[in-house]
């Protein structure tokens, strides 16, 4: 589900606050950074409350937001609808036993880290990032998630770049989106 279907006023403020980066941070990409979405406070708190509007009666104990620009989103939403914050950390970034997923980018690899006895299982869980383009980020923190037993509801993005066909990748999971890529 997409938010910028709706006749929300609230959407094309936040998109008209997204700027687009050509070919950062290679040659033919476009990148959406959403720091000016940030510098416009009523922008930013839009976002979040369209977020947490959606969320705040699915009884989701875990929030659990991907480095680095799902930690701007995933803390206030958490926050918001009494849910705990889980960070999901690129490698070496956190002490002690981690859970440890491998995923494909649009343009290299990475990895995610999530600690072991964060998430108990049976816990209800959203994802939240900024942007989905090929989908390997969001699959790799739902598997993080589903490994330590949880149960993840939705993935949830500010941006979705529709023509790299993320969605198609989260095997039905449902995903829901505030704006379409400029």
């Amino acid at each position: 589900m997409s938010a910028f279907r709706t006749n929300d006023p609230r959407i094309s403020a936040i998109q008209s606050r997204i700027r687009v980066v050509p070919n950062f941070p290679k040659p033919g990409i476009r990148f959406q950074d959403i720091t000016t979405l940030l510098l416009d406070p009523k922008a930013f708190k839009d976002t979040i409350d369209l977020f947490v509007e959606r969320y705040k009666s699915k009884n989701i104990s875990v929030v659990a937001g991907i480095e680095a620009r799902g930690f701007i989103f995933g803390p206030p939403i958490a926050l918001a609808i009494g849910a705990k914050f889980v960070p999901l950390r690129k490698p070496k970034k956190l002490p002690g036993k981690v859970f440890r997923q491998e995923y494909d980018l649009e343009y290299g690899s990475d990895c995610l880290e999530m600690h072991v006895g964060a998430v108990e299982p049976g816990e209800r869980a959203l994802v939240v990032d900024d942007l989905i383009a090929t989908g390997g980020t969001l699959c790799a923190a739902m598997n993080l998630l589903e490994r330590a037993g949880a149960e993840v509801l939705e993935c949830a993005c500010v941006i979705e770049i529709p023509d790299l066909k993320g969605r198609e990748r989260l095997n039905g999971k449902p995903l829901f989106v505030l704006v379409d890529s400029q």
